[in-house]
């Protein structure tokens, strides 16, 4: 490495290699004497530099510094120039050579040191004799730049661009800003969609409500149940009532005790799903077997339940398709039997059995009232003095009413029931026919779906146009066929005699003899009975009811007769039922 030659072609001053470059191309300096100065040589040539052109006029090449770190530097030798060589020329500035890592400051006393990076300077910094086992040079490295971090830094260092990597880093706030708008577009977006679902769900629950409550409404319009759209007349919009399927019974309830009776046509409409109990007053003209006139009360009596069951079919042109006779002890044991029913009753019912006056009644008067079999059977035959025959008619419509209500539903335990009670029933009608019709009508009851009506009657017991529309039109889907008023002489009879049971008797035998018995209520008490026609043609009509009666002759009289009879007769104490 410290090999010495002549790099000229002339002489001049020996060179020696003072290292690599970063290629790996060797580099020369001047070699030194032992005083310190450059060898001399016989002839001097410039020394050899092949990356070094000549510079401009009247300056000469310097030996190659890979960074240009500038010094006291020998002329550089041009192998492609012969001839003497040029005077050294002082140095001139580098702008590199403001800070030497390695030794001094440039510019101070003594020889300015060339700075070396990859080389031991010739030189050192303070101007010393040279050290020539430090004249080696040092072979750097190829491969990577000087680290920057290891190298000292100084008041005059500067650094170069090409020293620097940089990296293109992204804008974080424009990054930032995109991300915000992201999130608030997509934050937007969310509220929208969430806005027009919330808005798809209210229209589906209003869609979904309207097809209930127009579901609901149409079932209830059909079913009858809505207010004011209940009636017959409104159930029939949809089906004629003629073309209406009924089932019908015919209800007597015989007094055992007290005498009389009391009859009911229980309806079960099975197209509108309608149940209805018609209460008929027994002022009911209707033709008897032989084809005279006659009253519902004095059919029952005469004509039986046949006889009767005909006779309602012809008046009110229904289909009655069995009778039950319904006794007094078989209500009573009814009641007991479905436990008790409740009523809201009208008055106050005494005691029958009671054994002294003043004692506390058997029925109270008031609201869902709980009645027994004894109480149930004393309210329904109950007639309050001057009370007409529909208030007591009316009661038991009430005790009918509560009944169903209290009946199973099930046809089998009904038909048990019924079965229990020891009755006879009167042929075409069964046990198991009756349990399952009145477990019907107790369904009906129970829903709210079971009223009770009854039958308007004129005083002379024909049917009323009022009675020809709502009840036998409308409700039994027949038609009113009266009989002719003319067949039977209609008698009003008035109570005067101050006992109760006197109406009661006249009626039966003025019944039996033929005649169509209207009751005209009681009057204050009289000594003497009367009998009036208003009408010549109806005093032979007069004297044959005197007759039956058993008054005397002389107490028919012509005057003033009630507007729905032929014939009135006043019972006065004179009147003995038992002649």
């Amino acid at each position: 490495m410290n090999d010495r030659y002549d790099a000229g072609y002339g002489g001049g001053a020996p060179y020696e290699i003072a290292g690599y470059d970063e290629y790996g191309r060797p580099v020369y300096r001047q070699a030194m004497d032992q005083q310190g100065g450059p060898a001399q040589q016989p002839q001097q040539a410039q020394p050899y530099d092949p990356y070094q052109q000549q510079g401009q006029q009247g300056q000469q090449g310097y030996g190659y510094d890979p960074y240009a770190t500038g010094g006291h530097q020998q002329p550089a030798y041009d192998p492609y120039t012969t001839g003497a060589p040029q005077q050294p020329q002082a140095p001139a500035y580098d702008s590199y050579d403001s800070y030497d890592p390695y030794g001094g400051q440039q510019g101070g006393p003594g020889p300015a040191v060339p700075y070396d990076a990859y080389g031991q300077s010739a030189y050192s910094g303070t101007g010393q004799q040279p050290r020539v086992a430090e004249q080696t040079a040092h072979i750097p490295q190829q491969g990577g730049p000087v680290d920057e971090e290891q190298e000292p830094a100084g008041p005059g260092r500067e650094y170069h661009t090409e020293q620097f990597a940089f990296v293109e880093e992204p804008d974080g706030d424009s990054e930032d800003v995109i991300d915000w708008l992201a999130f608030t577009e997509n934050r937007t977006e969310r509220r929208e969609e969430a806005r027009r679902r919330a808005r798809s769900r209210i229209v589906a629950l209003v869609v979904v409500f309207a097809l209930v409550a127009a579901g609901g409404v149409g079932y209830l319009w059909y079913a009858g149940k809505l207010p004011r759209l209940s009636s017959g007349e409104d159930k029939a919009t949809t089906t004629t009532a003629a073309a209406q399927k009924r089932d019908v019974l015919v209800v007597h309830l015989h007094d055992t005790e007290r005498g009389g009776t009391a009859t009911a046509l229980l309806v079960d409409n099975t197209t509108t799903k309608q149940g209805t109990t018609v209460l008929l007053p027994n002022s009911l003209a209707v033709t008897a077997d032989d084809g005279t006139t006659t009253t519902l009360a004095k059919s029952v009596d005469d004509d039986g339940s046949e006889g009767t069951r005909t006779a309602l079919d012809t008046v009110l042109g229904t289909d009655i398709e069995g009778t039950w006779r319904l006794d007094t002890p078989f209500l009573l044991t009814l009641v007991d039997l479905v436990g008790n029913i409740e009523v809201d009753t009208d008055t106050d019912v005494p005691d029958p059995d009671a054994k002294k006056k003043g004692e506390a009644p058997l029925v109270r008067k008031g609201k869902n009232q709980t009645l027994s079999g004894k109480a149930a059977v004393a309210y329904a035959t109950h007639r309050g003095s001057g009370e007409a025959q529909n208030a007591q008619l009316e009661r038991f419509g009430q005790v009918l009413h509560g009944v169903l209500r209290k009946m199973t539903s099930d046809p089998d335990a009904a038909t048990l029931t019924i079965q229990t009670l020891g009755q006879i029933i009167e042929p075409p009608l069964t046990d198991k026919d009756l349990g399952a019709f009145l477990a019907r009508l107790s369904d009906l009851a129970k829903g709210g779906d079971h009223k009770t009506a009854v039958l308007p009657v004129q005083d002379d017991g024909t049917l009323t146009a009022e009675a020809s529309d709502s009840v036998v039109k409308d409700v039994l889907g027949g038609t009113a066929k009266s009989p002719d008023p003319d067949a039977a002489v209609s008698v009003s009879v008035r109570n005067a005699t101050g006992v109760e049971n006197r109406t009661e008797k006249a009626r039966v035998v003025l019944l039996n003899g033929g005649f169509t018995f209207r009751e005209a209520g009681t009057a204050a008490s009289e000594a003497t009975s009367a009998v009036v026609y208003a009408d010549a043609a109806d005093k032979a009509n007069a004297v044959e009811v005197a007759k039956t009666l058993g008054l005397p002759a002389d107490s028919v009289t012509k005057g003033r007769t009630s507007a729905n009879a032929r014939v009135s007769v006043v019972l006065g104490q004179d009147y003995d039922p038992g002649s």
